[in-house]
């Protein structure tokens, strides 16, 4: 079991998967919700997180899917990341998440039912860290490993949090460093250090829980996760969803240690570009390193928080042992776009 490499199974890693941004809206492109139900709050009309559906007392019910081939070569460890990244979703809505079932695919010719196990005992942890069941599930065999969970959560419709609702002057906060695409990639093809990579696993195992205290919070107008698209992706469906602009600067941004050891041998994932080629048209100011990180497929990544300038000092003096800090704000130019500054 120790020797097993499960990304040798896999072509995609964690949420470097995705389809790329510009085919994925093609696929979708003659796809119309209904609008016959007026308490389903939240569809895919803006790319949120996650779907919403609103009860009659007030409380909404979040539902999520999120699954991925393996980004570690450790069982147990792929089920907790797998597992942490599905249940963000509800974090970013500013949700509770009240339970998750299993999405397994496994090739089960190829390696062995123990391996199985234990990325079930992986997810299983990181579902008692949230305070959830793992309450069952569906598995077929498959080509690749593939592992995710569907979760189901809780909100009271004032504390949703959607990824539309953004206002031009609000700051920018992101809750995790980024580069855990680099650093896995770097891992895939030995050329990362021990450390970094236990530095990227640790990144990619912590839940984002503070969505639920984000939720709580009137001064945040906006939140979403940051995942496979990038911070750059995910941050221009803020704008586009919210009709704003957004201007960021690279120097404040939180990268994983060393990251820009990697970057300069020039190693990041495939969709790091196939990200790059789907905005890139409104994106001002990218550089060399800054298109690496900041088009990177984080998985598990952090949330991006939007915040009314005024209560700038309110909302870091309660949050700043979380080491939160601005990296950009939104403005009002239109069409939406976002340009970056290096300092």
């Amino acid at each position: 079991m120790n020797e097993m490499k499960l990304t040798l199974f896999s072509h995609g890693a964690g949420c470097g998967c995705k389809i790329a941004p510009a085919v994925l809206e093609e696929i979708l492109q003659s796809y119309q919700l209904p609008s016959s139900f007026s308490r389903l709050l939240v569809g895919n009309e803006t790319k949120d997180d996650a779907a919403v559906y609103e009860l009659t007392d007030g409380t909404c019910i979040i539902s999520t899917t999120d699954f991925f081939m393996p980004i570690v070569d450790d069982p147990f460890t792929f089920g907790a990341i797998a597992s942490a990244n599905a249940l963000s979703d509800v974090y970013a809505m500013g949700g509770t998440p009240l339970m998750a079932l299993a999405i397994l695919g496994w090739p089960v010719d190829k390696l062995p039912v123990e391996a199985a196990q234990q990325v079930l005992k992986g997810s299983r942890s990181m579902c008692e860290q949230a305070g959830i069941p793992l309450a069952g599930g569906h598995s077929i065999d498959s080509q690749e490993p593939i592992f995710g969970l569907a979760v189901t959560g809780t909100v009271k419709k004032q504390n949703l949090k959607r990824n539309n609702t953004a206002k031009p002057g609000d700051l920018l906060y992101l809750t995790k460093p980024l580069g855990t695409g680099i650093i896995t990639t770097a891992q895939k093809r030995g050329q990362a250090l021990a450390a970094d990579v236990e530095e990227a696993v640790r990144v990619m195992t912590q839940l984002n829980t503070l969505g639920e205290k984000m939720g709580e919070i009137q001064a945040v107008t906006a939140m979403t996760d940051v995942t496979g698209f990038g911070l750059l992706g995910h941050l221009l469906e803020v704008c586009e969803s919210s009709g704003v602009s957004a201007e960021i600067d690279y120097t404040k941004i939180p990268l994983i240690n060393q990251l820009s050891d990697y970057t300069a041998r020039m190693i990041y994932p495939d969709n790091t570009m196939r990200n790059w080629q789907s905005f890139q048209s409104k994106v001002n100011g990218i550089g060399s390193e800054s298109l690496l990180t900041l088009c990177d497929p984080q998985t598990s990544g952090g949330l991006l928080i939007c915040v009314q300038a005024e209560y700038k000092n309110t909302f870091e003096q309660r949050f700043g042992v979380q080491g939160l800090q601005p990296i950009g704000k939104l403005t009002k130019e239109q069409p939406s776009t976002i340009t970056i500054h290096h300092g």
